[in-house]
């Protein structure tokens, strides 16, 4: 039988302990905050999810989730609500609300958001034991501030021009209402 993990309050929202089961109100779960990056709620505590990994990502207009990338797994995504832009194998691809995407593994990606307000997105990730990244140089993704100058396999290279994301409670109105 599988135990019930316990759900601890925290200064930035609810963050289960253990790796038991539980559930949680993405609105009361802990979030992280990117000035570059946009926000987002992972669900995970300190025992991370050891097969795949799941958020939803909250994108202003303009602002990439991540940097252009491709990985030895696969993904997928689902827009919740608003627009955005799939950079996919040096293409752009506009998305709207119930657009899914499949992304084998090795298939180069980024998101940035687009429209007049936020674009909520679900991404879903098999975890391999062994995590291998290419960040490569893309012109489409450079376009759009999502890209790397030089080929590195490095998150820590690609990413450290950057500062790291900051944990802080929901921001009341990133997600949309779907009450009717």
């Amino acid at each position: 039988m599988v135990d019930e993990a316990r759900l601890v309050e925290t200064e930035n929202g609810l963050v289960p302990e253990g790796d038991g089961w539980f559930v949680v109100n993405a609105r009361e779960a802990r979030w992280w905050y990117h000035d570059k990056f946009g926000s987002a709620v992972v669900f995970e505590g300190d025992t991370g999810f050891s097969q795949f990994g799941i958020n939803v990502q909250v994108l202003q207009p303009g602002e990439p989730n991540c940097m252009y990338h491709g990985e030895n797994a696969q993904e997928n995504f689902l827009v919740l609500s608003g627009e955005c832009l799939l950079l996919i194998q040096g293409e752009e691809r506009p998305l709207k609300q119930w657009d899914f995407v499949h992304s084998p593994p090795w298939t180069e990606h980024v998101f940035v958001g687009a429209g007049n307000g936020p674009c909520v997105i679900l991404m879903v990730g098999r975890r391999p034991e062994n995590e291998e990244l290419l960040y490569p140089v893309s012109e489409v993704a450079n376009k759009h501030g999502a890209g790397v100058d030089k080929e590195t396999s490095s998150g820590r290279e690609a990413y450290a021009p950057f500062s790291k994301s900051k944990e802080g409670r929901y921001s009341e109105g990133s997600l949309p209402s779907f009450d009717g």
